[in-house]
């Protein structure tokens, strides 16, 4: 009978310490959602502009941006689990109006940026799929869009856009196994920072395309959803050790699909030499090299990535409008549906005037990349404030840290300005 009770004691303790270990996986979900955010169509085009033009060189400025990216996300999902405030909220309550209203309105526009791109990339990929035009494609992606935003609710949002993130990693994984890669040239350009003559363009857009303004709104505004504040300390401090694991998983999936679509381009239109100078083009070259499934693959996961990035930039314009009001992101609410509309009804409108929709896409990433300090700056602030985030603060050492971030893309942008 003791045998009997210790072996059902131990095959409980297991059960839990199972359990436990699967715990990870109830936290996913906010991170994969920011994911979308920067593997959306202006991503496809700046990486495809780096790989094509300057083969591997330019890895470097994902590996440096996603490692950017994880901090900066980090530090802003701590302010929405331990204030249960987004960071437009907070930046309302905690900074002086003649701060906080400058940084939120560039940060609408930066969203509005961030919308033309992903709706521009949709309306290339039915180009592509169905032949229609592009002007016609935007309205077709932003009427679908729309209809989705009004319609879900957060968790159902979470759910379609993490399939829609497996499609677009499967996707390029499948097709970078269908060239060949200079693997040990490609390990080196991850870690070795070069700027070949011609490129700060595409550094800043490849830069702005991943570490993006419109995310580090996004996630403290879902992140918040949840609550966690309300919670006792024993659980917030659970939840901040498991966002962080959300964050880094969620991450790295975005480093490696960027990484890929460099290394795609390097394999296949570097060595050719030939710039890639609209999506459409990567389509039609990448049929001859990679066959016509790897094409109809292509413009299936730019669909996809436009759709549910632009889901997301829909959301964070909603987020940010609604903060300066001091409210929470709901899209039952007019201020959240009036950022929404904002941000889609101006790119949309937008869209009509450009030209070169490539160009178009290459240009929104450089501008976020732009307004970018101005919200690190404004985040950084509120995260190390004690009247704010009480014992949760910022150390020292990650405030000059996240400091230091700011002051790298300020010199980059400095650096873009003379080039």
């Amino acid at each position: 009978m003791i045998m009997v009770n210790i072996w059902n004691e131990l095959k409980n303790r297991n059960h839990k310490r199972y359990l436990g270990g699967l715990d990870f996986f109830k936290y996913i979900g906010p991170g994969l959602l920011v994911t979308v955010g920067f593997i959306d169509p202006g991503n496809w085009a700046s990486n495809f502009a780096a790989g094509s033009e300057f083969g591997y060189a330019l890895l470097w400025v994902v590996t440096l941006s996603t490692i950017m990216l994880i901090i900066l996300q980090h530090n802003v999902a701590h302010l929405g689990i331990v204030t249960g405030l987004c960071l437009s909220e907070a930046a309302t309550q905690y900074t002086p109006k003649w701060v906080s209203r400058p940084i939120l309105a560039t940060a609408v526009l930066a969203s509005i940026s961030t919308s033309l791109a992903e709706i521009l990339g949709g309306a290339i990929a039915l180009q592509m799929l169905l032949g229609i035009p592009i002007v016609w494609g935007s309205i077709l992606t932003t009427i679908f869009v729309l209809i989705m935003l009004f319609s879900n609710t957060y968790k159902r949002i979470e759910r379609i856009i993490i399939a829609f993130v497996s499609v677009i990693g499967l996707s390029f994984l499948y097709e970078l196994f269908l060239v060949d890669i200079d693997w040990p040239l490609a390990a080196r350009s991850w870690v070795t920072p070069s700027i070949p003559e011609g490129s700060m363009l595409i550094i800043m857009s490849v830069l702005g395309a991943v570490v993006m303004p419109h995310n580090l709104f996004l996630h403290s505004e879902v992140i918040q959803s949840h609550e966690y504040n309300k919670q006792d300390d024993a659980a917030v401090q659970k939840r901040l050790k498991y966002e962080f694991y959300d964050t880094l998983f969620s991450m790295l999936v975005g480093w490696a699909i960027n990484s890929a679509m460099i290394l795609l381009a390097a394999a296949t239109f570097f060595q050719k030499g030939t710039p890639v100078e609209e999506l459409e083009q990567a389509q039609s070259l990448l049929t001859p090299l990679l066959g016509n499934a790897a094409a109809v693959v292509f413009a299936l996961a730019l669909l996809m990535a436009g759709i549910s990035s632009t889901v997301t930039s829909g959301m964070a314009a909603g987020s940010i409008f609604a903060g300066i009001f001091g409210e929470s992101y709901h899209i039952k609410d007019i201020h959240s549906k009036v950022g929404v509309i904002l941000s889609l009804g101006i790119a949309l409108l937008v869209i009509f005037f450009i030209d070169n929709p490539f160009y178009g896409l290459i240009i929104s990433q450089m501008m976020l990349s732009i307004q970018l300090p101005f919200t690190v700056f404004l985040q950084v602030s509120l995260t190390s404030s004690k009247k704010v985030m009480g014992k949760y603060a910022n150390s020292t050492w990650t405030k000059y840290l996240l400091y230091g971030i700011a002051t790298i893309v300020s010199i980059l942008n400095i650096m873009l300005l003379f080039s």
